[in-house]
């Protein structure tokens, strides 16, 4: 029996779930996409759709049959035994945690500087304010988790109230807008940059994956697991289209290259001004702080998982000041990926990562088909759709940003090796 008072109600799972998705991603990458896919980006946010959602329908049926804290992490197990291939992926899983945190960072530390100059250079600037975000959040983390989960909460209601405000406003600013025709097909990139732009932000809808670590205390599971994925996937897909279709249309295409790191910004102030800057600049640095504070905790946990299921080295589960030592290494981690990467890059990394591991889950989702009474189909199609993803990011990033190829697919490589010489160790060590 679920304790009542530690029971999470649908409304909550949603709000898990859009809060994961619509976090520093959408204000860290919008320009990105805009770069590659031009008038046609609102095509490229629902390709990204598209595979998120059939990845939502395998999570809700492993979710439903093996509901567990350690979500994805669990579902890997399941699927592969803990083995090297296994203990790999998840290593990927925990890395990319690290990416999204470097992502956010980046993107607060994009914002930031318009509104608050401390030394009158922005380069120098931003690097200050990516370094200071993560390591507020980490002094919270360490402070009190309550605080943490507060902040979420809090941070949930005013982003997406302020995105909301945007996507209205903007919609109907849009008529008479001379910037409206840049979403005719004819300003559209070809369908392969098309596809590759969604891709490149597919980050920004990683975050559902977050309702499988809340559904062991999800109430009435049989009916709200489907519901929470479906709801909170098919809101933020409408939503990342409508914001796409208002920025591609309010602002030319030099200014959004201009603004590319803080583009929700400059596309809001056409509307109402430079208080609309204001706001949305507020909203991406409440935005990105929340979501490093809550993926911290995430990441994590992720590590202390990977060590009690012996797929990282057991000295994971330490305590460092009375938290996973895994807290601290994330931390480390992400101040040197956030400083040293590039926006594109780190964004690349990310969403390989994440790609490959939808892959892996959507066919855990068919090989366990009769077990999780699941679609074989709808699940084979996800992990396929997932698959051929990645290799289109793979291929088409390997023309004009090679550096976050190698970074994406050294990452993959490493996490691998160090789970097969972690392994060899142990058994070594065993006998």
């Amino acid at each position: 029996m679920k304790n009542s008072k530690d029971s999470i109600k649908l409304k909550d799972a949603i709000a898990i779930g859009i809060g994961g998705m619509v976090g520093g991603g959408i204000f860290a990458v919008l320009g990105l996409a805009v770069s590659l896919a031009k008038g046609g980006t609102p095509i490229a946010f629902l390709f990204a759709g598209i595979i998120a959602l059939f990845t939502a329908y395998s999570y809700s049926k492993l979710s439903l049959s093996f509901p567990d804290r350690g979500g994805t992490v669990r579902f890997v197990n399941e699927g592969f035994g803990k083995g090297i291939f296994s203990g790999g992926i998840n290593n990927v899983l925990w890395i990319s945690y690290i990416i999204m945190l470097s992502l956010y960072a980046s993107a607060f530390g994009s914002y930031a500087p318009n509104l608050i100059s401390i030394t009158g250079s922005k380069a120098i600037d931003t690097h200050i304010f990516v370094s200071g975000v993560i390591l507020l959040a980490t002094l919270i983390n360490y402070y009190s988790l309550k605080v943490v989960g507060k902040i979420e909460s809090l941070a949930v209601f005013v982003k997406l109230f302020i995105l909301l405000a945007f996507a209205g406003i903007g919609i109907y600013g849009l008529f008479g807008n001379a910037n409206l025709s840049q979403l005719n097909p004819t300003n559209w990139e070809s369908p392969f940059l098309l596809l590759t732009g969604g891709m490149v932000i597919f980050v920004a809808y990683e975050g559902f994956e977050l309702i499988a670590n809340a559904v062991p205390n999800l109430e009435n599971p049989k009916k709200n697991v489907s519901r929470a994925y479906f709801i909170s996937v098919g809101f933020v897909v409408l939503l990342y289209i409508i914001i796409a279709m208002v920025t591609v249309g309010s602002l030319s295409f030099d200014k959004i290259a201009t603004a590319k790191d803080y583009v929700l910004a400059a596309a809001a102030k056409p509307m109402i001004g430079q208080i609309g800057f204001t706001i949305m600049t507020v909203a991406a640095l409440i935005s990105t702080f929340s979501a490093i504070n809550a993926t911290l905790y995430g990441g994590s946990r992720v590590s202390y998982e990977l060590a009690e299921d012996d797929e990282l080295p057991h000295s994971f589960t330490d305590q460092f000041w009375n938290k996973p030592i895994g807290l601290i290494i994330t931390v480390i981690l992400t101040l040197l990926t956030a400083n040293f990467l590039n926006l594109e890059s780190i964004s690349t990394s990310g969403s390989a990562g994440f790609l490959l591991i939808f892959a892996v889950v959507n066919y855990v989702s068919f090989r366990k088909a009769e077990k999780i009474k699941s679609n074989k189909t709808i699940s084979i199609i996800g992990a396929i759709l997932s698959s051929v993803a990645f290799i289109v990011l793979i291929v088409q990033q390997s023309t004009s940003n090679l550096l976050g190829v190698f970074i994406s697919l050294g990452i993959i490589c490493l996490c691998f090796i160090a789970e097969w010489a972690y392994k060899k160790k142990v058994s070594k060590t065993e006998q």
